[in-house]
């Protein structure tokens, strides 16, 4: 068969779909605005293989309008607007009924190819549908985004995933023609990343190699896999494997592995601005206060690298990785807001104490709202020691300073200004 078993197993309708069940349940979010022809434009974030065209099509189906694709590694600005001509010259817009005008990967869109969208998406002469892989956040302008509602996609789960193998093996004339047996599916959840196509893919690719009453095993799978999957697939199993190389290489102090890895991502194809943003990450979360300077140069490599591009952006990346490889490590901020968010979790929100409290208005000055309050800048060394909690968690400790060298001087600061909550440590 010339069509792949992904396109063929394409769902037909909603309840098709496997998975987002959040957005597309009988109840979801999504589902409802769809069902009552209320289609906005927006927005899905999520991974490869989870769906997002399928949805930009069944919601054009659903709502019987005119579906116009672009794919923004090969489109530009005049095929945007020779799409939107076309809706107009159309008189769909007129009719009440605003096709929907399909862009997938629309983070590769520059800004002025974005710009060119805003025009038609905010009078309404097109409904954008648009697909990423990439945050929104980062890679899709501001004015845009505010026109758009964002949906999140979430990749596959195992069970969803059977399920789908499932459906192929029973309801794909091909595969049954094979009579394949499912021994055991471990090995192909395991190279589909959670990438519904992928695996299709490589169900197809293995019903091939091992032919009629075939029996599937995980041994067999691998064997058969291994040596078609080699690379680096930026959207499966290899880019998280990697990614997460990279992220503990540098965790790790080891300035030489940071830096292979690093190397595997870029000749792999993955985008400089996704790098980058791992590396601010990483400044924040694993070196910190040990060296705030760190998050610094992150953030100025970002910078770099959304300026120059590639090749170039190659270095500031290693230099970026070498430095935090090379930094020394704290993990106390992460594990201070981590604590504290999981505390207002368990407590909820506990009332703010009087002496804290803002008092814009005539009757809580007069009630002495705040008039406990000590301004610190009126105390010796610009510090008074008074409570700033809630009452209910008062002395609660979130931050503990790691051992490192920064924070050695901040713990004995601490020790001096709070003696209670840090008492100094015996030798």
């Amino acid at each position: 068969m010339n069509t792949p078993l992904a396109e063929r197993l394409r769902p037909k309708n909603f309840d098709e779909v496997i998975g987002q069940d959040e957005l597309l349940g009988q109840n979801g979010q999504l589902r409802l605005l769809i069902e009552r022809d209320l289609v906005p434009s927006l927005i899905f974030w999520g991974p490869p293989g989870v769906g997002k065209t399928t949805l930009a099509q069944l919601i054009a189906e659903k709502s019987q309008r005119k579906f116009f694709t672009l794919s923004a590694i090969n489109s530009g600005v005049k095929d945007v607007r020779e799409a939107v001509q076309k809706a107009q010259s159309q008189g769909l817009f007129a009719q009440g009924k605003s096709p929907i005008l399909f862009i997938d990967e629309i983070h590769r869109f520059s800004k002025s190819q974005q710009d060119s969208l805003l025009h038609a998406v905010e009078k309404g002469i097109v409904t954008l549908i648009g697909a990423t892989t990439e945050n929104p956040s980062f890679e899709v302008i501001p004015a845009l985004r505010s026109r758009c509602q964002i949906y999140v996609l979430k990749g596959l789960n195992k069970e969803e995933l059977r399920l789908l193998l499932n459906r192929a093996l029973e309801k794909d004339p091909w595969l049954k023609g094979y009579k394949l047996k499912l021994e055991e599916d471990e090995a192909l959840m395991r190279y589909s990343g959670g990438d519904a196509r992928k695996m299709l893919n490589n169900l197809e690719l293995v019903a091939g190699q091992i032919g009629e009453n075939g029996v599937l095993t995980n041994e067999l799978v691998s064997q058969i896999l291994k040596s078609h999957n080699v690379g680096y697939d930026k959207g499966g199993e290899q880019h998280y494997d990697t990614i997460s190389a990279f992220i503990k290489s540098v965790r790790g102090s080891d300035p030489n592995a940071a830096v292979y890895w690093l190397a595997r991502m870029i000749e792999g194809g993955e985008e400089a601005r996704f790098i980058a943003r791992r590396l601010i990450i990483l400044a924040s979360e694993d070196i910190g206060l040990a060296n705030p300077n760190a998050l610094l140069i992150a953030n100025a490599c970002f910078e770099s690298v959304h300026k120059i591009g590639w090749p170039e952006g190659r270095i500031p990346l290693a230099q970026c990785t070498i430095y935090l490889a090379n930094s020394p490590k704290s993990n106390s901020a992460y594990m201070a807001i981590n604590q504290a968010q999981a505390h207002v979790k368990e407590e909820g929100n506990l009332s703010v104490p009087l002496h804290l409290r803002n008092a814009p208005t005539q009757l809580m000055k007069e009630l002495d709202y705040g008039s406990d309050y000590k301004y610190s800048h009126d105390f010796p060394g610009n510090f008074v020691n008074q409570e700033y909690l809630p009452d209910e968690i008062r002395g609660q400790v979130f931050y503990q300073p790691s051992g490192n060298t920064a924070e050695k001087k901040t713990s004995e600061v601490l020790q001096q200004r709070w003696p209670k909550y840090y008492p100094k440590k015996e030798d």
